[in-house]
């Protein structure tokens, strides 16, 4: 399972890549807004950056909702970086959208899944990746990660070559339960990737070791 990081801090970016185990970076407007990158310009080179900082695919995402404004826009975002993947929502431009940007040799991110037969309607028009939002299905009572594994069967049964890549990740265990399942790729933020090294057996044995080795120095 590959780890993408879920945030548009170069900071965070930074470290996660330094730990050796990041594969590619997602970003939303909203996490722009979060770094205060405001404006197009700031916005396409701060993808620019992050491009150049990560060896991986990096999801940038589209601000419109129409077929014909979707298509211009994955235009432009896709030729800031060839690592470039065009975030495109599951709405019914966006469906038409994905197939035209794939058949256009553009990779898209179909975003926003929170179904079965969403993620069917994205692979079927070619999307490269889909992205279920489990900690939000999480947050509506339904289970995130039963999606995540309804999916993987379902592709792996008709043989779409779609990526499963969960989103909206809240903690280390989501991540865990989502490489159980079967997803291809997880994205979060830095906290729960970090909070996998931590176990409280680790922090002792660690101390126990510290201190013998004292001893015996």
């Amino acid at each position: 399972m590959k780890f993408f990081i879920d945030t548009a801090s170069l900071a965070q970016i930074k470290e996660a890549n330094e730990l050796g185990i990041l594969d590619g970076v997602t970003t939303n407007p909203s996490l722009m807004a979060k770094e205060g990158i405001k404006g197009k310009d700031a916005v396409f080179n701060h993808y620019k950056t992050i491009c150049e900082m990560v060896n991986g695919d990096v999801s940038a995402e589209v601000t419109t909702v129409t077929f014909n404004e979707m298509i211009e826009e994955g235009k432009k975002l896709r030729a800031i970086h060839p690592n470039i993947v065009v975030k495109i929502p599951m709405i019914k431009d966006g469906v038409k959208a994905i197939r035209w940007l794939t058949e256009h040799d553009i990779p898209v991110n179909c975003t926003l899944c929170f179904s079965a037969g969403q993620a069917i309607l994205a692979a079927k028009a070619g999307a490269k990746y889909i992205s279920p939002f489990i900690g939000r299905i999480d947050d509506s009572g339904w289970d995130g990660v039963q999606l995540i594994e309804q999916i993987v069967k379902i592709y792996k049964v008709q043989g779409f070559k779609t990526k499963v890549l969960a989103a909206s990740i809240r903690n280390p265990n989501h991540i865990v339960q989502c490489a159980e399942a079967g997803a291809d790729v997880c994205t979060c933020p830095l906290e729960p990737i970090l909070g996998l090294l931590k176990h409280p057996l680790t922090d002792i044995g660690l101390a126990k070791f510290m201190e013998d080795a004292k001893k015996s120095a």
